[in-house]
This record gives C-alpha cells, sequence and structure tokens, in this order.
C-alpha cells in the first residue's frame, strides 16, 4: 500500500508531480487546518509544510502514522521541533537555494527605503509631481554606507558581498564572531553588542531566525539606539520587529527609514506602518523568484522521497535549530 504524502498548497514546478509517481498525494489549497488534512491526517506520512503552517502537538497528535515534516522554508519557527522529535517525526527545511534571491530583496528594500523609490513612484502616479527642484525627495545616500548586519549566516553573507559593490563598510553582530578568514573575504568587522551596532551603522539588515531570543529583538529601547536617519531592513521574520514600537520610533527620526518584507501578524500589518511614507512594505516575498520557488518545492520533495525511503534527508533541521 502506497504512503500518503500531504502537500500544503500548490507549488511551483513539478514536486508534487514527481511524490505522486511513489506516493498517493493529497493536495490542499488551505493549509494543515483544511478538512482534506483532517480526512486524511490518520494516515499521513509526511507533510510537506509552508510557513503559514502550525505544526503543533494538536496536530501530531491527529497524525499518529506521521515521520516527515518538510517545510518549504529556511525557518522552522512554524513547527513545534521538541513536540516532533518526541515523536520520532523528522524535520527539514530547505537552506542554500533562498540564499541570493533573499539577499536581492534585502538589499533592493534597502536602496527603495533610503532613496524613497517608492514614495516617488507613488507621488508620480497620483500626479502630485509639480517639478524638479534642487531640494525635492532628497533620502540617504547608499553608495559609503555603515551597512550593520544582524546574522552573518549564508544570507547575512550575501549581503555583505553585496555591499562591497557599494564601497559599504560592513560591521556584523551575532554571538560567536566568524573566521578571521571570512571576515577579510567579506570585509567585515565583528561588533560583539548589537546596541553598538545599531549606534555604528546607517543601515541595519536581520538576517536571524526567530526563536524565543530574538523575538521584539529590535524593541523600542534598541530602536532608539539606531542613527537619526539610518535604515532598517528585515527580511527574516516579522515578530523580530516590534511593530508598534517601529513606527514610533520612525517618527522620531531612528531610524528614518525601514524596509519591511515580513511582519509580526502576517497577512495584517500595523496601521501605524502603513501610514508612514517612510516605509517600503513588500508581502514575504524574499525568496520570490521563479527558480528558487521550484528549488525549494524540489529540496522537499526529495526529502520525503529519501526519508521515506530510508535514506538520510537532504536538508535535516539541524540540532542546534532544536
Amino acid at each position: 500500500m502506497r504512503a500518503t504524502v500531504f502537500v500544503s498548497g500548490v507549488l511551483p514546478g513539478d514536486a508534487t508531480a514527481r511524490l505522486a509517481e511513489d506516493f498517493d498525494v493529497v493536495q490542499a489549497d488551505d493549509g494543515v487546518r483544511s478538512s482534506a488534512f483532517v480526512e486524511c491526517a490518520s494516515r499521513v506520512r509526511a507533510i510537506v509544510a509552508l510557513l503559514t503552517d502550525r505544526i503543533d502537538e494538536d496536530l501530531l497528535a491527529r497524525a499518529p502514522n506521521l515521520s516527515v515534516v518538510a517545510n518549504v522554508a529556511v525557518g522552522v519557527d512554524n513547527i513545534d521541533l521538541d513536540a516532533c522529535a518526541a515523536r520520532g517525526v523528522v524535520v527539514t527545511n530547505t537552506p542554500d537555494v533562498l540564499t541570493e534571491a533573499t539577499a536581492d530583496l534585502a538589499f533592493g528594500l534597502l536602496l527603495a527605503a533610503a532613496r524613497r523609490i517608492c514614495e516617488g513612484d507613488r507621488l508620480v502616479r497620483a500626479g502630485g509631481w509639480t517639478g524638479w527642484t534642487p531640494t525635492f525627495m532628497l533620502g540617504q545616500p547608499v553608495h559609503g554606507m555603515t551597512l550593520g548586519i544582524v546574522g552573518l549566516g549564508r544570507i547575512g553573507r550575501a549581503m555583505a558581498r553585496r555591499a562591497r559593490g557599494f564601497g559599504m563598510p560592513v560591521l556584523y553582530h551575532q554571538r560567536e564572531r566568524v573566521q578571521e578568514g571570512f571576515e577579510r573575504a567579506l570585509g567585515a568587522t565583528w561588533v560583539p553588542s548589537l546596541d553598538d551596532l545599531c549606534a555604528a551603522s546607517d543601515a541595519v539588515t536581520i538576517h536571524v531566525p526567530l526563536t524565543d531570543a530574538t523575538r521584539h529583538l529590535f524593541d523600542a529601547p534598541r530602536l532608539a539606539r539606531m542613527r537619526p536617519g539610518s535604515v532598517l531592513v528585515n527580511t527574516s521574520r516579522g515578530p523580530i520587529v516590534d511593530e508598534a514600537a517601529l513606527a514610533q520610533a520612525l517618527a522620531a527620526g531612528r531610524p528614518g527609514a525601514a524596509g519591511l518584507d515580513v511582519f509580526e501578524r502576517e497577512p495584517a500589518v500595523a496601521p501605524a506602518l502603513l501610514e508612514r511614507q517612510d516605509v517600503v512594505l513588500t508581502p514575504h516575498i524574499g525568496s520570490a523568484d521563479t527558480a528558487t520557488r521550484i528549488a525549494m518545492a524540489r529540496i522537499a520533495a526529495e526529502n520525503v522521497l529519501r526519508l521515506l525511503a530510508g535514506e538520510p534527508a537532504l536538508s535535516p533541521v539541524p540540532a542546534r535549530q532544536r
């Protein structure tokens, strides 16, 4: 009898078709809380999950034969890893393939926020542009900015590489310093204190996972440490930034602008941020180029294929994330 695999949404490319060659695939457009999952939960061996799915003890209890959760994302904050481990459920993710796409968007948000690109676009479309003047829509120069990177992992390093092309000095903060060779190659300097990094940077970009330790990492006191006129970029997870505190900080000019691809209560966005012209908002599209999303889906499918065949996963979630 073929194993049942639940696919929690429409995936780009051929990943679902590949799974259907070996398994009975049940696909739903509305995730693991759908009636389709309820009907097949007792026999499901693997779930191909999206970051919008909450995989918790309640769900695991309804899926006694589950052995694999393949998350189509790098972050796994939507999954109760302890509960999965207790039940012997292997969790996988999709690292590496979305690094460059996410860094592209993060740098695009930095450019857009600093140079007021989206604000200018809205003005032109609304017919509000009355002509060029020397003081019209002045923004912040990006070339030569000091860039502070919070988390020098794969995406953080990709940001550092992009920064070098803009002549930007790079600072980074994380708990442990990277090897000196990496620092030299990236032109990056470790700053042990996050507050010090905020105070020394013209732009700060966030690239850390959401954990209990990073929730509201950027709260009112930390935002107040940022330079007047600086730029905050977040393409990691929304709850790392306190949105209410950010709106108040922007009103005070610290930071002077922000570029956000993720939000605390997606798809909702704090009304105080929606009202501001100095914030660029995108709908969680950090990895949303076609090739990247196809690659992510294929990796998730390959993890399921391997694990249900008794082989090692391509990308099991490392113990340090558990």
